[in-house]
């Protein structure tokens, strides 16, 4: 059995054309290792162009690595961490968030639609104060969620009050960051450290990259001996070029928003078809590029023998679809069909 396509993940898709050539272009000659290039250095200004403030930027070689640390520099080990318990943190990483932090404690709130509440948050924060409980120090939340939501500027603005108002850093999964934003009509500062976002973890292999993400700290003074983080966990590249190049090709001419809408645009027209057929209904809103379906299923094992690919454990029950920065109309409509001729 051959694949014939492939929605199980964004991680699937290969280099996009802007990220590839800038990987390219930082191939020649040599350049001072571990950072200290030009590449690097404009590949952080970029980002603080495209923050519109000054930030720290580093860059590591994957997203759990990005978070774990991220959440690392904000901790003690006996401090706790808030997030929803579908969390990427929580449910995908192995452990590796406590791991680095040396045992903080991951403490997992409920919320609608994969988001948190800031009411609830409090709650569990206030509940116990007492020295056997963990200390509370950090709030984690996922930019697009686990569910493929997406938190509004008001919805972050929120959360950023409660976290301050409780003594709490705010970090942010930003994995799908890019489609988040490619969704809102808000600004990049909006959906981060306007809102009281203290640490971003800023995807961008799912968005087209090879591989890389970008840990930007909006509080510099929590980037402190965060290099050296990276270098115990084996995340400081030596050729650190080749992480920092492709997000010039990605941040030029909004190059980002380009590919983030396509995936969102792919994900809304295959969510529209999929409530058109027989049986099978959308489990929950699209607001980025995923889409949760509740199909029969014996119309899901068709699916699989016919060579499609998609995640059923995730979130809340369903079959989830990804849509990606070079998903095309003609692989969403064939995979209507193939569903619809599956629903018999």
């Amino acid at each position: 059995m051959s694949l014939r396509a492939e929605f199980a993940s964004d991680n699937t898709a290969g280099i996009c054309p802007e990220a590839l050539d800038a990987l390219l272009s930082a191939n020649g000659g040599r350049v001072p290792s571990y950072g200290d290039d030009d590449w690097t250095r404009r590949a952080c200004d970029a980002l603080r162009d495209f923050f519109q403030t000054d930030c720290d930027v580093f860059f590591v070689f994957n997203g759990t690595a990005a978070n774990s640390l991220a959440l690392a520099s904000l901790c003690q080990s006996y401090h706790g961490i808030l997030c929803h318990a579908l969390a990427h943190v929580e449910t995908d990483e192995c452990g590796a968030p406590e791991f680095f932090s040396n045992g903080t404690k991951l403490i997992t709130v409920g919320g609608a639609m994969g988001k948190l509440d800031p009411a609830v948050v409090e709650e569990v924060v206030t509940r116990r104060r007492d020295i056997h409980f963990p200390k509370p120090k950090a709030l984690t939340v996922s930019q697009s969620t686990e569910l493929g939501t997406v938190y509004r500027p008001e919805d972050l603005h929120a959360l950023g009050t409660a976290a301050r108002r409780l003594g709490l850093r705010l970090h942010m999964d930003g994995a799908r960051f890019f489609n988040a934003l490619a969704g809102l009509d808000a600004s990049p500062a909006d959906l981060s450290w306007r809102a009281g976002v203290d640490v971003l973890s800023l995807g961008g292999t799912k968005i087209g990259m090879a591989v890389g993400e970008a840990v930007v700290f909006f509080d510099r003074e929590l980037a402190a001996d965060f290099a050296y983080r990276c270098k115990q966990a084996g995340q400081l590249a030596s050729k650190m070029r080749f992480l920092a190049a492709p997000w010039l090709g990605l941040l030029r001419d909004e190059a980002w928003r380009r590919h983030a809408g396509r995936a969102n645009a792919m994900a809304w027209r295959l969510a529209e078809g999929l409530a058109a057929l027989p049986g099978v209904s959308l489990i929950l809103p699209v607001e980025a590029n995923a889409v949760f379906a509740a199909i029969p299923e014996p119309a899901l094992a068709r699916l699989r023998a016919g060579g499609w690919m998609f995640y059923t454990f995730i979130g809340l029950g369903g079959a989830r679809f990804v849509c990606a920065w070079d998903t095309r109309e003609d692989q969403v409509d064939e995979l209507l069909a193939d569903l619809r001729a599956a629903l018999g």
